[in-house]
């Protein structure tokens, strides 16, 4: 007899609560994963949580997301709530033995995020499993380019660049929402694209931060808001210089106002006997230039990453039929499933999350004082700093 559904419940109906529950709705579909029934969908206005619940498929929606978590028939806790929530759903969950996915950044703050890592570190022990949504971990192209550099095919990492730029503030009379308010988001393009960027470093070169050197600009000081204006209190765009325990340097852009760009999120890695290039508005491709191929074949290759063999195409279209930017949700729901289903550790864990953070809070402290390089403190991957228990 097959094992009864895992109960779901989202947090949170808006942007990334649509993108999850697309997720939800379909990871069944194109995987074989321990099946699920997408319960209750939370949100703070009762009359519009109830429309998006009929309209993603939930069965049932709430305004009370304390009750809807100590539910016995929810399973997995999702979190889509902008960063202040998060420690506090996050925490509630794990308390009640809940799983608990949380959108990324993993929390406002350093203590917030330690909190949260030692929390989910005691729960490993009752196998219960805890995950930061990182999605772009999850795009075939870039599983692919950590798989080439964890091979030694790129040979010694020297540089990496990446810029994540988007320009949905450009407009000056663009209105106040939450996150432009460092109360409810915890900062700016920093943690909405730069914890993506730091992410990416992370995951790809399997070192560490060491030190960084940052700097920040809010262009915009001012925006219309619901009841005149408002001050906008965090940054609309940062530059920082990485520099990693393996001796590579990292350059990270993060802005929401560079004009035209719209997702562009444009990774770079260049080693000693080869290179990689991606850019997300071309997310099936990855950029490869081999330095042992003949000399008069260098240069970059583009790979279509459709095969089979790729990443995450095990359960998609035959070769050649792309996938799309809400794809990386389904594969994200597809590993966090399977570490339940392990009982094992998912991975990036609330640790990752605690060490993203680390590096965001340096570049903010850097960017305070000029720019002027600050030292990464790092903790090993199982103790939490007894400052944040």
């Amino acid at each position: 007899m097959s094992s009864p559904a895992l109960g779901v419940a989202v947090i949170g109906h808006s942007f990334m609560g649509q993108a999850h529950s697309h997720g939800w709705r379909n990871v069944n579909a194109v995987f074989d994963t321990p099946a699920v029934d997408m319960r209750v969908l939370v949100g703070r206005n009762a009359e519009a949580v109830q429309a998006s619940a009929r309209r993603y498929g939930w069965a049932e929606s709430s305004t009370d997301w304390r009750a809807t978590v100590a539910r016995e028939d929810i399973d997995i806790v999702d979190i889509c709530t902008p960063g202040a929530l998060h420690a506090e759903i996050a925490l509630f969950a794990l308390a009640h033995g809940k799983h608990v996915l949380v959108e990324k950044p993993l929390a406002n703050t350093m203590e917030e995020a330690a909190d949260m890592a030692a929390a989910a570190q005691r729960a490993e022990a009752a196998k219960v499993v805890s995950m930061v949504g990182f999605n772009y971990r999850r795009l075939p192209a870039l599983a692919l380019a950590r798989e080439l550099v964890a091979s030694g095919r790129l040979g010694e990492l020297r540089q990496l660049n990446i810029r994540y730029y988007q320009d949905w503030l450009v407009d000056e009379q663009a209105p106040m929402s939450w996150r432009l308010r460092k109360d409810e988001a915890g900062s700016g393009a920093l943690g909405d694209l730069g914890s993506h960027a730091v992410d990416q470093v992370r995951f790809l070169t399997g070192a560490e931060v060491a030190s960084v050197s940052g700097t920040s600009r809010t262009f915009v000081q001012r925006r219309p808001g619901a009841s005149g204006e408002e001050e906008v209190s965090v940054d609309d765009a940062i530059w920082a210089t990485l520099q990693l325990d393996n001796g590579a340097v990292a350059s990270v852009e993060a802005t929401r106002m560079a004009t035209g760009r719209k997702n562009a999120l444009r990774i770079e890695l260049y080693g000693s006997r080869g290179s990689l290039a991606f850019d997300l508005e071309s997310l099936n491709q990855l950029q490869v230039c081999d330095l042992e191929a003949p000399s008069g074949a260098q240069g970059f290759t583009s790979i279509l990453v459709t095969e089979p063999q790729h990443p995450y195409l095990e359960g998609w279209w035959p070769t050649g039929h792309v996938l799309g930017w809400a794809d990386t949700f389904i594969h994200e729901l597809r590993d966090f499933l399977l570490a339940i289903d392990g009982g094992s550790a998912a991975s990036p864990s609330f640790a990752d999350g605690l060490e993203v953070q680390r590096v965001l809070a340096a570049i903010e402290d850097s960017a305070a004082v000029g720019g002027a390089p600050v030292v990464v403190q790092h903790t090993d991957a199982n103790e939490v700093p007894v400052a944040y228990r």
